[in-house]
């Protein structure tokens, strides 16, 4: 395994997004575990979650109790392991995500969140998505709380503007460390994100990174797929999966770049921790970058 740095925290170059492992379609528990477990024997000691990751009703923070059974029936050392957990999103049940970024409200799922996951503070607090109904300023200005109580060590947000970025760094500081937007072969509309990022100082963990290449867990079952693409191709001629090869492109795209990519299977997370050791060439950057968009 390769690694990369969250502020001044040493990961893994790829992550594990735990997404899949508490939503629908999951696995059984004992397949969720070993996946967990696969993840951590390949060297991953970043994990991605939040407390809406759960399918039914009633069910908040089903992926951080997860993930804590996990780390304490491992057999090995986790005290490496990085647990990034989100709040401000909500499942009522229905299939349906709601979104709430009030400040009393992000107070208290972090509090909840590092009870869940039986810390005393979270390694990296991320708020899951700007809330239209509450003044950007406002849901930031909780994490600051959040940070200056020591609830939780460093702060990250998700689903974000460049304009957002900026203000969140100007409230936050150093307490900002990470911005997570979806970033794939297939969407790449978060350039600009990346490349402030990058100027910032700040890790970029992009979220459904296989888009185009594999179906998201939010794609259900029947979701489409790509075919016949420049990964398609540059993986073909290495032995190696277009999954492997995404993942390597979007390692070389920033040194800022750690991908979460989700896993329900031990054999996936293990493939894609795999992809941290492929070392593309100029000529396959550049094939994979004029690749458009699918």
């Amino acid at each position: 395994m390769q690694y990369r740095t969250i502020a001044d925290t040493t990961v893994s170059a790829i992550g594990l997004g735990a997404m899949p492992l508490s939503i629908e379609h999951r696995p059984d528990e004992s397949r969720a575990l070993a996946t967990v477990h696969a993840a951590l024997d390949a060297g991953v000691t970043l994990i991605d979650t939040a407390d809406s990751y759960h399918w039914h009703a009633g069910e908040t923070g089903h992926n951080e109790l997860l993930i804590a059974r996990a780390l304490a029936r491992y057999g090995g050392d986790t005290s490496g392991v990085l647990i990034a957990t989100k709040g401000g999103r909500g499942r009522p049940g229905d299939g349906s995500w709601t979104v709430n970024g009030a400040p009393e409200h992000l107070k208290r799922a972090a509090e909840a969140s590092a009870k869940r996951l039986g810390v005393d503070a979270i390694g990296l607090y991320q708020l899951h998505k700007p809330d239209p109904a509450v003044p950007w300023e406002e849901s930031v200005g909780a994490l600051r709380e959040l940070l200056d109580a020591g609830t939780i060590r460093a702060a990250g947000i998700s689903n974000v503007t460049t304009a957002q970025i900026r203000r969140a760094h100007a409230i936050l500081g150093d307490g900002l460390v990470s911005v997570q937007n979806q970033y794939s072969p297939a969407v790449r509309n978060s350039e600009p994100q990346l490349q402030l990022s990058t100027e910032l100082g700040l890790a970029f963990l992009p979220w459904s990174p296989l888009g185009g290449i594999s179906r998201s867990s939010l794609d259900g079952p029947s979701g489409p797929t790509s075919r016949g693409t420049a990964f398609h191709r540059v993986a073909a001629e290495r032995g190696v999966s277009p999954q492997q090869i995404a993942l390597a492109w979007l390692l070389a795209r920033s040194p800022a770049v750690i991908p979460v990519p989700g896993a329900s299977r031990p054999a996936s997370i293990t493939a894609s921790a795999g992809a941290a050791q492929l070392d593309l060439t100029e000529a396959e950057l550049t094939l994979l970058n004029h690749e458009p968009p699918r």
